[in-house]
């Protein structure tokens, strides 16, 4: 079966959709077989400019979801995370029986389960995709990983559609799981940059900062380095958190928010206060299964 064989329809077309449907219609895609719908369009003063959009991306724009669906081989869900699950609400009533469901949005694996029971109960196949690169650079084939029951039907359209897909199991949330705890650093890292470096160059010290960070550096694996953060954080949490402690009192006196290292005294308090000796263990899971026990009351 050829691509063109597959009508695609996007249910949201911000800059994801957007670049789905710009890298799909480059791979050979025709407007006619690239439908979306999209909220905004609904909104008189925001409807045209929307228009504008999908049709500059190849899609044809449709007046409502069930509009949208007629004859969909595949649905692409790429709405905000907090409407991931009324987009499927919304979907569920006029979705085709067999038809693919993408839900390509960042949500928990919870609420991405709700989402699976409302799109397979109507004999649709939903599956839990996780976008784990930028998607503006190389739209469908960036790098994703995929779980779901429906898993071979779902790998056949990623073959065909040449897209970059890891398979990572069969249940609706191993997916999202990755993707959500990989953010908690990704994203944690990002919001701890912008707490340093913006009291960093508020004191006028940012150049010294990022020397001394860059002299820190290493290439050890997360693995590694997350087994030596553990055995850290229980031999020597408490001391750090009183070092923290005086760090939130730094930034406050730049003026700066210490959310980011008010967590981090908290956490560091934590750890310290189990009474842990983890230096007899290497592996990063014997620490954990230590700690996890341990704050168990084990």
């Amino acid at each position: 079966m050829s691509k063109a064989n597959h009508t695609i329809c996007f249910i949201g077309f911000g800059e994801a959709g957007h670049a789905i449907a710009t890298s799909l219609k480059a791979s050979g895609i025709t407007e006619a077989d690239l439908h979306a719908f999209d909220l905004k369009l609904d909104d008189p003063t925001k409807a045209e400019d929307m228009r504008r959009r999908m049709h500059a991306a190849g899609v044809t724009a449709k007046p409502d979801i069930k509009a949208a669906l007629v004859g969909a081989a595949l649905v692409i869900s790429v709405v905000t995370a907090d409407q991931a699950n009324a987009a499927a609400t919304a979907v569920a009533p006029h979705i085709g029986v067999d038809t693919l469901y993408f839900d390509m949005n960042s949500c928990a694996p919870g609420t991405k389960q709700a989402s699976a029971t409302l799109i397979d109960g109507a004999g649709a196949c939903y599956v839990d995709v996780a976008v784990m690169a930028p998607i503006t650079n190389r739209g469908h084939q960036t790098q994703m990983l995929a779980a779901s029951p429906h898993i071979d039907a779902a790998k056949t359209l990623f073959d065909l559609l040449q897209m970059n897909v890891e398979i990572v199991g069969d249940k609706v949330g191993e997916a999202s799981t990755i993707k959500m705890l990989r953010s908690v650093m990704i994203k944690g890292i990002e919001a701890l940059t912008a707490e340093c470096f913006q009291a960093a160059c508020r004191a006028g010290v940012a150049d010294a900062v990022a020397k001394s960070l860059d002299a820190s550096e290493t290439n050890e694996s997360w693995l590694t380095r997350a087994s030596f953060n553990m055995e850290r954080m229980t031999t020597h949490g408490i001391r750090r958190a009183a070092e923290m402690r005086e760090v939130v009192k730094t930034l406050e006196d730049l003026g700066i928010s210490a959310l980011m290292t008010k967590g981090t005294v908290a956490r560091q308090d934590a750890f310290g206060n189990l009474g842990l000796d983890l230096t007899q263990l290497d592996d990063l899971h014997d620490r954990m299964a230590e700690i996890e026990a341990k704050s168990n009351g084990g």
